[in-house]
């Protein structure tokens, strides 16, 4: 490694609790959202009100740690109120940074808050040197979290030629829609992921276990998926779903299989590339999820810098269908 600088460790939290867990675990910043639609983990019981945002931001400050709020979502006409008053508490309340989608929302905080800090999120989907220096130029974004389609040689280049941060997902969710303008649980639901955040809604999802014992996934009255007994569920959603097409004799997964990102063996070269910040995924999930995944990346982190071996391993029991990939990072090998 030849990059002598510290990458933060950026943990979810879904809830005050998987905050105060995700801090006392070693994270460098934690990001996290309201109870509304301007975040995309929109999900019954999960997220912070104010009050809550104002206490963890207080538990997290005395600890050391940073707090992101992720506003991350697109406004729909008419509605753009619910992000500018979510942009006002995150500044009242001294956030250490938003994290914005929308370029109206971006353009809102960047004029009427000039000292609060952006950060791009991955749902605006910017992976080129010019998509990102629009937006540093524009709205002085400081950060970027780049898309889970780049190559390591791709992040280090283009890393040489922007002027912001660069942050990127280490483990979890693998998602490859394009980001940001996903609209199969629209198409499903009625309800988006990127304008209600809300991916595979809870109440529309149902599970049917027929005579062989086989499980059926459902949303909203489609059939997304089956599994049998001795097969690991994957997430009930439509892009993790298999098909039958007419091309095929079987069925398959025709946009992403169930499984988790997990970089742990490209720690190194990340590093060295220059990212300056690693994104753990998971603000849905449990508070022992948390803590497992943030202490374990902790020093995984660490372990990289001091040039020592690293091993994840143990962490396969918590990735979606126990499988695990590098995803593009390493190779691109598309279908």
């Amino acid at each position: 490694m030849t990059s002598p600088h510290k990458p933060e460790l950026v943990c979810p939290a879904g809830t005050p609790a998987s905050l105060r867990v995700a801090v006392d675990s070693g994270a460098d910043a934690v990001y996290c959202g309201l109870q509304n639609a301007t975040n995309a983990r929109n999900f019954p019981g999960l997220n912070l009100t104010p009050y809550e945002l104002e206490k963890s931001i207080e538990y997290a400050h005395l600890n050391g740690t940073k707090v992101l709020i992720a506003l991350n979502t697109f406004p729909p006409a008419g509605q753009f109120s619910l992000w500018s008053d979510a942009v006002d508490l995150a500044h009242s309340l001294n956030a250490d940074a938003i994290i914005v989608a929308d370029i109206g929302v971006a353009n809102y905080a960047k004029s009427k808050y000039p000292d609060l800090r952006l950060h791009l999120s991955v749902q605006a989907g910017a992976p080129s040197i010019e998509a990102i220096k629009f937006y540093t130029e524009e709205f002085d974004v400081k950060r970027v979290v780049l898309p889970r389609i780049l190559t390591i040689p791709e992040i280090k280049s283009l890393k040489q030629e922007i002027s912001c941060e660069i942050e990127c997902f280490i483990f979890g969710n693998h998602g490859l829609m394009a980001e940001g303008r996903c609209s199969l649980t629209n198409y499903a639901t009625g309800l988006s992921t990127n304008m209600d955040g809300v991916c595979s809604p809870a109440n529309f999802v149902n599970y049917r276990v027929d005579a062989d014992q086989s499980l059926h996934t459902e949303l909203n009255g489609f059939t997304i998926d089956c599994f049998s007994c001795t097969q690991n569920p994957g997430y009930p959603t439509i892009c993790k779903g298999r098909y039958h097409v007419a091309h095929r004799e079987d069925s398959y997964y025709a946009f992403e299989e169930p499984l988790s990102l997990n970089l742990a063996s490209l720690l190194p070269d990340l590093i060295s590339a220059g990212v300056d910040a690693f994104k753990i995924e998971g603000r849905q999930r449990s508070k022992a999820y948390t803590q497992s995944v943030v202490s374990s990346w902790r020093k995984a982190i660490d372990t990289a810098l001091d040039h020592g071996a690293i091993n994840m391993d143990h962490l396969l029991s918590l990735t979606e269908g126990n499988k695990q990939t590098l995803g593009a990072y390493e190779t691109k090998r598309w279908r």
